[in-house]
């Protein structure tokens, strides 16, 4: 299977998963070219730190289940601001007064607008 292939399937089973868990303000900003980190990058909000938590360790899950290899995931304890590492797709999920504090999608998406949202 193609790398490229890989990749997408891994995108589209992170928003997918994201949009079943009714995850807010779904974001997915493409990094190709811009970083060597990941090829996508998504940002999303939960309404509460325990849905935040719920989702990220769902997500991690079904990544793994998927074959897509182990993840990595930071701030999981306070569960504001949580970090999947996906390997190819690097999850963001949010309080929403966390996420328009950092205000990442704006940081990431300095070349007009590449930014595209998610169907949550």
């Amino acid at each position: 299977m193609p790398a490229d292939s890989s990749q997408e399937t891994l995108h589209e089973l992170v928003m997918r998963q994201l949009d079943d868990d009714q995850a807010q303000e779904i974001v997915s900003i493409p990094l190709a070219g811009k970083s060597s980190v990941a090829d996508f990058m998504v940002v999303a909000s939960g309404r509460s730190t325990r849905q935040v938590a719920a989702m990220a360790q769902k997500l991690a899950e079904k990544v793994k289940q998927a074959g897509h290899g182990p993840v990595r995931i930071e701030g999981l304890t306070a569960a504001d601001w949580v970090l999947i590492d996906a390997g190819d797709v690097v999850v963001h999920l949010f309080r929403p007064e966390v996420r328009s504090f950092y205000n990442l999608e704006r940081m990431w998406s300095f070349e007009g607008g590449e930014a595209t949202a998610g169907s949550a």
